[in-house]
């Protein structure tokens, strides 16, 4: 977040002496000043929302600039309203969650992160280009917006231009030009003592590599299965079939924060509706139901949906644990081969 600030500031201070109402802000239908205060009053909305954990709506006030504060003060509200965003996040606990409409009603500490980068980012770019100035953010900049924020964009040649394009604000070869968009924060559905959390590509890349994808791992976790699951979420997202919701998502246990498997979907569902599932625990915490209720939560939630008829898990027939698993959450056995055991769910 501070980097962030910090580019803008540098690109939009040699201009504080210009006339910043008198100049349209990019491609969009305010002005330059407008643009810059939108920035600070959306730094410091998710700041409260944050720090206020508002459950189903907006926290309820704004900001107002004093009369007849200039271009300079005015930059010094934004560098204070990326401050009061930073420590927000840097002062939320692991797994804290806040109001944000789209996509699925609540963004992570992450996210708010995320979503102040994204609106300093891109108004800096339109600010800039309506006043002829250069702007063009650092790469690393540009690339956590795309793997936090915009999972269904397939990566382009650079991140910044890809992120432009997918804003509706450039052009990127061989792609039809974006007139509609929408970032999109990840799910979380509960599941009793645990909370399916989806894992976005920054964190599946992290676990793929060998890291714990930014979550606090149970002792022997995560199990191989998870970096597995995690390499097939990458793959997806590079290609440009990755859809967030059909993703991975990681099994955090409420008492405590901590991560114990995950459990996902091996792609979208095809045209018959049909997707597989899949999931693995940790050792040290098998035994215990968690995966039951993770898979009985994520079965409902994507049987209540249009696309989803039917959920299929495939198991080693010798697994005697998970295939008690599958049948406790209402799967049936639909078939058999050498090695594997089919199970399906049905509407």
């Amino acid at each position: 977040m501070n980097k962030a600030v910090a580019e803008c500031l540098t690109a939009l201070r040699p201009a504080v002496d210009r006339d910043w109402t008198r100049a349209t802000a990019g491609q969009l239908e305010w002005n330059c000043h407008v643009t810059a205060f939108h920035v600070a009053e959306a730094l410091v909305a998710y700041a409260g929302q944050l720090a206020g954990r508002a459950g189903d709506s907006y926290v309820p006030f704004e900001i107002t600039l004093d009369e007849g504060t200039d271009n300079a003060g005015l930059l010094h509200v934004v560098e204070t309203a990326g401050a009061l965003l930073a420590a927000a996040v840097r002062t939320a606990p692991p797994g804290a969650r806040a109001f944000h409409p789209y996509p699925f009603g609540s963004a992570d500490r992450e996210g708010f992160a995320a979503m102040g980068v994204t609106e300093v980012l891109l108004h800096t770019h339109d600010i800039t280009e309506g006043l002829g100035l250069a702007f063009e953010p650092s790469a690393d900049l540009a690339e956590s917006v795309l793997t936090w924020l915009f999972p269904h964009v397939q990566p382009g040649p650079a991140p910044w231009p890809t992120l432009l394009w997918a804003t509706g604000r450039g052009e990127l070869p061989g792609r039809a030009p974006v007139t509609d968009w929408r970032w999109r924060n990840n799910l979380v559905i509960p599941a009793g003592r645990v909370a399916l959390t989806g894992v976005r590509p920054a964190a599946a890349r992290d676990l793929n590599l060998g890291g714990d994808g930014g979550f606090d791992w149970i002792d022997g976790g995560p199990y191989q299965g998870t970096r597995d699951a995690a390499g097939m979420l990458l793959k997806a997202y590079e290609a440009g079939v990755h859809r967030p919701e059909f993703g991975v998502f990681a099994l955090v246990r409420a008492e405590d924060g901590r991560a114990l498997g995950a459990m996902g979907f091996h792609g979208a569902p095809d045209e018959e509706g049909l997707v597989e599932i899949g999931y693995d625990l940790a050792e040290a915490a098998r035994g215990q139901g968690y995966a039951t209720e993770a898979l009985r939560a994520l079965s409902a939630w994507a049987l209540d949906r249009d696309d989803v008829r039917t959920l299929l898990a495939k198991i080693d027939l010798d697994n005697s644990a998970s295939r008690a698993v599958v049948s406790r959450a209402g799967f049936r056995l639909v078939g058999t081969d050498d090695t594997l055991a089919t199970y399906e769910l049905r509407r």
